[in-house]
C-alpha cells in the first residue's frame, strides 16, 4: 500500500515568488490601476488581496472597486503607495527618517502591519529628550501603543531634559499637568540639567517581511483642537465649538446648516462628518460634511436609514453608521459611507438591535458597546465586534454593568466606556475593555455623573465633555490620566451645557 506523500520545496517557493515579481515589474497580467494622486501603479488584485486585509476586503466585497479596473487611493501619496506595493511583491522596504511619518500611517490604511511594526519600532529606537513627546503625540494619533507607553515612559526617565525643549513649551495645559503629576518622574542632578543633549544620528533601515527592524521622526506637531458639534440645549441645537488646549480657550465656528442632536461625529480624511440624529421633529438621514480650513459645512449624500442615538466611527477608509433609532424602532442595521465614491452600502447588521449605542475601532476591529434594546426594552452591557475582512459581527465579554448612553473612547489601544445610565440610574463609573484577554475592569470613577457624553482622546489623556446628568445638562469636561488613574476637569467650561453632542480632534485651522 502506497502511503500520501507531502512535499514542501522552499526553493520552489522562491522561486515562484521572483517570478510573480518580475511579471509585475514588467506590467504584464496586471488587472488592476491603483491611482494616488499623479503616481499610477499597476498591480494584480490577487496578489494585493492575499497580502492585505484592505485590499482583500475591497477587491471581494460587495464595494464597487471589486469590480473596477482602475482604484483611487486617497490618504496615501503616490511614491508611498508604490513603496508599499512593492514591499507586498518583494517583501523588503527601506525605512528612513524622511518617509516614517507618511509610511507608518499609509501601512496602518492598507493594513500591511509588518511596515506599521517596523516603523514603530524604529521611532522607538530614535526616541530622544528633543523628540520624545512628538514621536509620543504621533503614536497616540495612529493608536501605536507599545510606542506611546514607550515614549511616555521616556520622557519621565528624561525630564529634566525634556522641559528645556520646545515640544514642551508647545504642549497643552492638560498634558502638562498630565506629565509632571506622575510618580516615576525622574528629575536630574542640576548640573546635568543645564547640558544640552546631543541628538543621534537617525541611520536609514531596511525591512524584510520576517525581521523587521525600525524609523526616525520629522520634528514638530500640527496643533489640534477639539470640536463639539451640535447637541441638545435643552432642545437640537446648530452651535458648534471649538476647544483650544494650547490657549485653554472655547471658540465659535460655522454652525450647522440645520438644527441637529443624537448625530454620530467622525473625522475622516480631514473632514468632520455630522451623521443622522435628530432635528427637533424628526429623525434625520441627512449627512453634513465640516472643512476646517475654510470654516465650512457642506451636505453629502444621505444614509439609507434614519437614525439617531447611533454610534459612529472609521475604520479604514470608510465610515460607519452603527444601530440606533429611526423613530419607531432600535436599529441593529450598520451601513459604511466611502468618501471615495460617495456612496452608503449596507453591512452585516449587529445581532442585537442597539439605540444609544457606543463604538470604537482597536486594531482593525469596530466595537459596539452597550445602548438600549428596544425589543426588551432593556439597557445592555453586551458588546459586540465587527470584522470587516470576514463582514462579521461577534459577541465579546460583557461589561459589569448595563450601561445605555456611555462616552466610548479608544486610549492607547483601549476600549472606555464612562458613564451612561441604567433606566433613572445615571452612572459616573468607568471601565476598560483589554483586547487581547477579552476582559473589562473597573478604572476610577468620572467626578460626575453623566450619560449621552461625548468623548476624545489626545495627547495620552481620555477627555469626556458635556452630557447630563439626568437633571440638567452639563457645560464642564473632564479628562482621565491612565498614569495616575484620576479624572481632572479643565479650567474652562463650554459655552453652554449640552449633552448628544458630537465630538472629534482637528487640525488647528490656520
Amino acid at each position: 500500500m502506497i502511503s500520501n506523500t507531502t512535499v514542501t520545496s522552499y526553493d520552489d517557493l522562491g522561486k515562484h515568488c521572483s517570478t510573480i515579481f518580475c511579471v509585475y515589474s514588467k506590467n504584464m497580467l496586471c488587472d488592476v490601476l491603483l491611482v494616488a494622486g499623479n503616481v499610477e501603479v499597476t498591480a494584480h488584485k490577487l496578489v494585493l488581496a492575499s497580502c492585505s486585509p484592505y485590499f482583500c476586503a475591497m477587491f471581494t466585497g460587495d464595494m464597487s472597486e471589486s469590480k473596477a479596473q482602475q482604484v483611487e487611493i486617497r490618504d496615501v501619496d503616490g511614491q508611498t503607495l508604490k513603496k508599499l506595493v512593492d514591499y507586498i511583491y518583494t517583501a523588503m522596504i527601506e525605512v528612513t527618517e524622511d518617509n516614517v511619518q507618511v509610511l507608518l500611517p499609509a501601512a496602518s490604511l492598507l493594513q500591511l502591519m509588518d511596515v506599521r511594526q517596523v516603523c514603530c519600532e524604529f521611532l522607538q529606537s530614535q526616541l530622544h529628550p528633543t523628540n520624545c513627546l512628538g514621536i509620543q503625540a504621533f503614536a497616540d494619533l495612529h493608536t501605536c501603543t507599545q510606542l506611546l507607553n514607550q515614549s511616555h515612559a521616556y520622557a519621565e526617565q528624561h525630564f529634566s531634559e525634556v522641559m528645556l525643549g520646545e515640544e514642551f513649551m508647545g504642549l497643552s495645559l492638560q498634558h502638562v499637568c498630565s506629565l509632571i503629576s506622575s510618580d516615576k518622574l525622574t528629575v536630574s542632578t542640576e548640573e546635568k540639567v543645564g547640558q544640552p543633549p546631543e541628538h543621534p544620528k537617525p541611520t536609514p533601515y531596511f525591512l524584510f517581511r520576517d525581521n523587521a527592524v525600525p524609523v526616525a521622526p520629522r520634528e514638530g506637531r500640527v496643533p489640534v483642537v477639539m470640536i463639539v458639534v451640535g447637541g441638545q440645549a435643552p432642545k437640537a441645537i446648530r452651535s458648534v465649538e471649538c476647544y483650544d488646549f494650547q490657549e485653554d480657550r472655547w471658540y465659535q465656528v460655522a454652525d450647522l446648516p440645520s438644527r441637529r442632536c443624537r448625530a454620530g461625529v467622525v473625522f475622516m480624511a480631514g473632514r468632520v462628518y455630522a451623521v443622522g440624529g435628530f432635528n427637533g421633529s424628526l429623525r434625520v438621514r441627512t449627512v453634513d460634511m465640516y472643512d476646517g480650513m475654510r470654516d465650512q459645512w457642506t451636505t453629502v449624500p444621505s444614509m439609507q436609514e434614519r437614525r439617531s442615538t447611533l454610534g459612529a466611527a472609521v475604520l479604514g477608509d470608510l465610515l460607519y453608521a452603527v444601530g440606533g433609532f429611526d423613530g419607531s424602532t432600535g436599529l441593529s442595521s450598520v451601513e459604511a459611507y466611502s468618501y471615495k465614491t460617495n456612496e452608503w452600502m449596507f453591512v452585516a447588521p449587529m445581532n442585537t438591535r442597539r439605540s444609544s449605542v457606543g463604538v470604537g475601532v482597536v486594531d482593525g476591529k469596530l466595537y459596539a458597546v452597550g445602548g438600549y434594546d428596544g425589543a426588551s426594552r432593556q439597557c445592555l452591557s453586551t458588546v459586540e465586534e465587527y470584522n470587516p475582512v470576514s463582514n462579521q459581527w461577534g459577541y465579546m465579554a460583557d461589561m459589569s454593568t448595563r450601561r445605555s448612553g456611555a462616552g466610548v473612547g479608544v486610549l492607547s489601544g483601549q476600549l472606555y466606556a464612562a458613564g451612561g445610565h441604567d433606566g433613572p440610574l445615571v452612572r459616573k463609573s468607568v471601565e476598560v475593555y483589554d483586547q487581547p484577554s477579552n476582559t473589562w475592569r473597573q478604572v476610577c470613577d468620572m467626578n460626575m455623573c453623566r450619560r449621552n457624553a461625548g468623548v476624545c482622546a489626545i495627547n495620552g489623556l481620555l477627555y469626556v465633555i458635556g452630557g447630563d446628568d439626568g437633571s440638567c445638562n452639563l457645560s464642564s469636561v473632564e479628562y482621565y490620566n491612565p498614569a495616575t488613574d484620576k479624572w481632572s476637569l479643565i479650567p474652562t467650561n463650554m459655552s453652554n451645557g449640552r449633552s448628544y453632542a458630537g465630538v472629534s480632534v482637528i487640525d488647528k485651522p490656520l
